[in-house]
């Protein structure tokens, strides 16, 4: 999410820091702004809301800010609404320190606090402005230099952050910092340039540092100067890009779905900690209290496509912790078959983007009905967003491939805090078992990370499987849920036909399906059901199937059975679709990359579903 773009030199900045802003549009944003300085005079902002033309616009392509040094951005709303006044660039009062900000501050409502008791007042929502007055009022209280001020706020503000700065009484120069979000430094002839990916600079230079974590850097005339947060001088290499502009873009991956499949452990931890304050889960910015808890009798859960199996693993988890009745409905049906909901029901929306057709329509029906609304939602100012009575945000950031990865599993960690704030708040589980779960999802992005660490292993299982014709995930309970989710990743972009099934129900029918070769997947995470699947999973052997099991360390039996296994780290059975999703999400990535398809843009498919 958001693009940050700075150059300082002898050209002027602004049409080039359009044209870098231009080439980060595929991170998603809602509002672009810019910052240009000519000299020693008083720096320029112009900001626009929506695309970027609305800014080539007010700026006449650029030509009508007159500078040799400035920083731009894109935002992709996370603090504060998307306007003109929420987008950056932020400026402290005196505009003594401008600056533009990628990342999530996650103390910033307890700087707020502390530059409100020193003097500042705050005309925006978001937690840049606090970033950058936080800098302002150290580069006053102590030795009025940037790194100075610089390492000061560093060291005070908690989350991740890429900063460009620059100083009213440094003209010609631009600091930046860094803390988990990227950012590269580029130099040619004499001019440096800054952004938050290589496309932005792609077109000026090839020749880029890469700035460390808990970093500092100057850059001016056209040379770069970087420090640690001590304020150390420290070399670093120059690297030379080698990447065309769609590959940089990639980050180096040859897909996006691959880069989003890898942003997982991050997109977790961060929606995670959205809503954790010192260990507990903190509702008030989905604006739940206790008492609205307390009120709720029944739950619907409406969503389409992943959302939708969201909303199935959702609904076991939220009953077997919170004990109160849940239903799943697809979007599509919902409007139509006149449902009956209660004065007490709460109906939740699941949506990456916000403006899903069907699921909007059944908000607007559920509204029209007197009955509370909760959005699941990663686009901040979406339709569902504006429109539901509250709203959870998923800080996935934008997805770019149409099969959804981080999504699916941000909101699936949205389902959790619901599901164990109910819990607590309903007294169905006690202060040590509310502990715990929120310790296990606390490790659940380090698990991610090491099953995305060993690919490998499934990459080669899945180019045996390039000339299917039929695949089938089972499972029962939660481990049914993520078949759904399995069979969909498989299906939209391998163009193999997958189904996924209650293994129960196989000798309903299904089973006559089964052929010599027929792959069979069998998900076995939960252990009070290992046994029957794996029952059910020797009932397709039998028939010919090919077996692959997936299921946690521990259970070496499962070879006895199985062709083919993949193993996941333990956690809390309720918690296990997170893990179990990330190796099928492989394995339809591999099989799709092993037939040579288009795995980002899959044929017949839109990446935001805005009609029936």
């Amino acid at each position: 999410m958001c693009g940050i773009v700075g150059f300082c030199g002898d050209k002027q900045a602004a049409p080039i820091l359009l044209d870098g802003l231009s080439k980060l549009e595929y991170r998603g944003y809602d509002s672009a702004g810019l910052a240009v300085r000519d000299g020693s005079a008083p720096v320029q902002i112009v900001k626009a809301k929506g695309r970027l033309k609305e800014l080539y616009a007010k700026t006449n392509g650029g030509q009508s800010l007159v500078g040799t040094c400035g920083i731009g951005h894109t935002r992709w709303a996370t603090h504060g609404e998307p306007s003109e006044t929420n987008a950056h660039p932020h400026a402290s009062a005196d505009g003594n320190v401008v600056a533009v900000h990628n990342g999530i501050i996650e103390n910033y409502q307890e700087l707020k606090e502390k530059l409100l008791h020193n003097g500042y007042t705050f005309y925006s929502q978001t937690d840049t402005e606090v970033a950058v007055k936080l800098i302002d009022y150290y580069y006053k209280k102590y030795e009025h230099t940037p790194t100075d001020a610089l390492s000061h706020a560093m060291i005070r503000m908690r989350g991740s952050y890429a900063l460009a700065v620059m100083f009213k009484e440094y003209p010609g120069e631009i600091y930046v910092a860094r803390k988990d979000s990227p950012m590269i430094i580029g130099v040619q002839d004499g001019e440096c340039y800054v952004a938050s990916d290589v496309p932005a600079i792609l077109k000026y230079t090839r020749k880029v540092y890469y700035i460390g974590n808990l970093e500092m850097a100057r850059l001016a005339n056209g040379e770069v100067t970087f420090y640690n947060v001590d304020e150390e001088v420290s070399e670093k290499p120059l690297t030379e890009i080698k990447w065309d502009a769609e590959a940089a873009e990639k980050a180096g991956f040859e897909h996006f779905m691959m880069k989003e499949i890898h942003e997982q452990p991050k997109a977790v931890r961060d929606t995670l900690n959205s809503v954790l304050v010192d260990g507990k889960l903190d509702m008030s910015a989905v604006g739940f209290s206790d008492e609205d808890i307390k009120k709720i009798d029944q739950i619907c859960i409406v969503a389409c496509g992943s959302a939708y199996h969201v909303g199935v693993a959702a609904q076991y988890v939220i009953e077997d912790l919170a004990q109160i009745p849940v239903r799943t409905e697809l979007a599509s049906e919902f409007r139509y078959r006149k449902p009956l909901l209660s004065k007490n029901e709460l109906v939740i929306i699941v949506s990456q983007s916000g403006e899903t057709a069907d699921s909007l329509a059944a908000l607007r029906l559920a509204k029209e009905k007197g009955i509370k609304t909760l959005g699941i939602v990663n686009v901040v100012g979406s339709s569902i967003a504006r429109e539901a009575d509250n709203v959870f945000y998923t800080l996935a950031g934008p997805e770019i491939a149409v099969a959804t990865t981080k999504a699916y599993s941000t909101q699936l960690i949205a389902a959790y805090c619901l599901a164990i704030q109910f819990a607590i708040v309903r007294g169905t589980i006690d202060e040590a078992k509310y502990l715990e779960l929120i310790q296990e999802m606390a490790q659940l992005p380090d698990k991610i990370q090491k099953i995305i660490e060993d690919k490998e292993r499934i990459q080669w299982f899945a180019a045996k499987q390039v000339n299917a014709k039929d695949i089938f995930f089972i499972g029962r309970g939660l481990d049914y849920a993520v078949s759904l989710e399995g069979s969909l990743k498989m299906k939209e972009i391998s163009y193999i036909h997958s189904e996924a099934y209650a293994a129960g129900e196989l000798k309903h029918g299904t089973i006559s399906l089964i052929e010599d070769g027929t792959l069979v997947i069998g998900v076995l995470t939960q252990s009070e059901l290992y046994e029957k699947t794996v029952s059910n999973m020797v009932e397709c052997r039998s028939r010919g199937a090919y077996l692959m099991g997936l299921t946690t360390y521990g259970n070496y039996n499962i070879e006895d059975t199985a062709d083919f296994t993949v193993y996941i780290p333990k956690t809390d059975e309720h918690f296990m679709t997170s893990l179990a999703v990330i190796p099928l999400q492989l394995m339809g990535y591999y099989v799709s990359v092993s037939k040579g398809l288009d795995v980002d843009k899959p044929r017949n498919l839109a990446k935001s579903v805005t009609v029936e």
